[in-house]
């Protein structure tokens, strides 16, 4: 009888454990906490979006794929302004290179660096190795799309707001 109560409370415990979120960069985790200057100074976290969908964006404006979809990232933020917030980490080295750039494509939404590349410790958080990358977030912090792009990404985040 004390071996079935082992094997019954091992399994529950196990069950619990498999099906608890976790943090991390698959569909389905827990989006990493992101917490870092904009480009006043002042820090912007990622967890104070929670409540509408959020698009990760890691950027540099030496990036050329990166650049060339901020148009498109600009026409999402029109469409959606209440529904839909992007937080833009740029992977820039340089301030006036990146302040440049944002101010070139008028990006009206959250930009964050550190300015430290990739010593920056959101590469690890989301096993950064090269930009463009981009996470969908819901309103409850849980990623539900990754690295998509262009009209995928339009598709998609059409698809999560007006279904509602």
């Amino acid at each position: 009888m004390k071996k079935i109560y082992l094997v019954l409370t091992f399994t529950f415990f196990n069950l619990l454990l498999t099906n608890a979120q976790v943090v991390g960069t698959d569909i389905g985790d827990i989006a990493p906490e992101i917490d870092l200057p904009d480009t006043k100074g002042e820090n912007q976290v990622l967890s104070s979006l929670r409540g509408s969908l959020v698009l990760v964006d890691f950027w540099a404006s030496w990036c050329g794929p990166c650049i060339k979809e901020q148009p498109l990232l600009l026409k999402l933020h029109n469409a959606y302004p209440d529904k839909l917030s992007i937080y833009s980490v740029s992977m820039d080295t340089k301030k006036a290179l990146w302040t440049a750039a944002i101010a070139k494509g008028k990006l009206p939404w959250i930009n964050v660096s550190d300015l430290k590349y990739w010593q920056s410790p959101v590469v690890g958080a989301y096993l950064l190795q090269s930009v463009p990358l981009n996470f969908l977030v819901d309103k409850n912090g849980i990623i539900v799309a990754k690295n998509i792009h262009g009209k995928a990404l339009e598709d998609k985040i059409k698809s999560l707001l007006e279904s509602k």
